[in-house]
């Protein structure tokens, strides 16, 4: 089954902008580091501009954060990129004629909705700066080594 890392790589774009605001960031440089291709870092940027996230100009590569890190939280990126989408998704395809198969599902739904709810309250509790301090921490405590 194929899960969504768009949360993940979007992060990561968003890090890399606000860590190398001197530096030139072409899509093709972010996706690099993404391990990706150019036109999926571009479909995430422009979502993140659209929602009022990321400033860029076409032609230029430096894009930018529109508002300080420490008031971007992880919900903020998240409703960004899978919108309503859930983080647990129900198996719709059980077979109807068993009685566990058709009532799983409905039985899962209320923990579902319970578990989503919670996550979101987290993550709206996480900004950007938490992340990019915690990367520096991570960074700082390799070069100890």
């Amino acid at each position: 089954m194929k899960y969504s890392t768009k949360l993940s790589d979007t992060v990561h774009v968003m890090v890399l902008i606000a860590i190398n605001q001197e530096k030139s960031l072409s899509s093709a440089s972010i996706a690099e580091s993404v391990h990706t291709n150019p036109g999926f870092v571009r479909q995430l940027m422009l979502k993140l501009k659209k929602a009022g996230l990321m400033t860029s100009v076409a032609g230029h590569a430096r894009p930018s954060l529109s508002k300080p890190a420490d008031h971007i939280t992880l919900l903020d990126i998240y409703k960004t990129v899978e919108g309503d989408k859930p983080l647990l998704h129900l198996d719709t395809h059980t077979n109807p004629d068993c009685g566990v198969g058709i009532n799983i599902q409905l039985s899962l739904q209320g923990f579902y909705n319970e578990i989503q709810k919670t996550a979101e309250e987290k993550m709206n509790t996480i900004t950007l700066q938490d992340i990019i301090n915690t990367y520096y921490q991570r960074t700082s405590m390799q070069n100890d080594l």
